[in-house]
């Protein structure tokens, strides 16, 4: 179910972003980058090997686009990491729904940021789904800034290009079978890697 459901949001996704590059350009990569980094339900887990994919094809050009992805996830995370900073954790709790956020997954984050501080704001951005979450803790716990971006772009470099060279090379492969057997593998991989992470998060409360 998870790959297929996955599948779809990738077809999707493709379709939406070829349409608004095709009218915005580079500007609609780093526009979605920032929403899924300021936490709104963007998912960096289709949109980005959908730009590698648009950029194997040449329909984009892969250094600039990459250099949207960063900078429109620094902007994201910054957002989120001042709300938190300068509104405290009671406004922002009280507004969890607009950023789609579960009580629950922030606690456990920032019960995970309080004890690991900068290693959980660098593990953090390579778990699918949840990478923008940290943003908060961080905030709340009034984190140097600078700290916070290093660690933060530290993990988001490395994320950010293991999703857009799977999207080049996997899903540019020309047999439309092996295409379907690396988007199933890659689904599985991130639902364990998420699955895993949450469960040691949570036993960190």
């Amino acid at each position: 179910m998870f790959p297929l459901l996955l599948l779809d949001l990738l077809n999707l996704t493709y379709g939406t972003i070829t349409a608004l590059i095709s009218q915005y350009g580079y500007y609609a990569i780093f526009a979605l980058m920032i929403l899924e980094a300021a936490a709104f339900p963007v998912p960096s887990e289709v949109v980005l090997p959908a730009v590698g994919l648009l950029a194997a094809k040449g329909v984009i050009n892969p250094e600039i686009s990459f250099t949207a992805v960063i900078l429109g996830g620094i902007i994201g995370m910054a957002v989120d990491y001042y709300i938190a900073y300068f509104l405290g954790k009671e406004v922002v709790y009280k507004h969890l729904s607009f950023f789609h956020i579960k009580r629950r997954n922030l606690d456990s984050f920032d019960n995970w940021f309080a004890k690991n501080g900068s290693f959980a704001v660098f593990i953090t951005r390579l778990i699918p789904l949840v990478r923008a979450l940290i943003n908060f803790p961080a905030g709340f716990a009034e984190m140097p800034i600078g700290r916070f971006l290093l660690y933060s772009i530290a993990g988001t470099l490395i994320w950010d290009a293991l999703l857009i060279s799977f999207g080049y090379y996997a899903l540019s492969l020309s047999n439309f079978y092996y295409v379907v057997a690396a988007i199933i593998a890659f689904a599985l991989v991130l639902y364990l890697v998420y699955y895993f992470a949450m469960k040691r998060i949570g036993r960190k409360r």
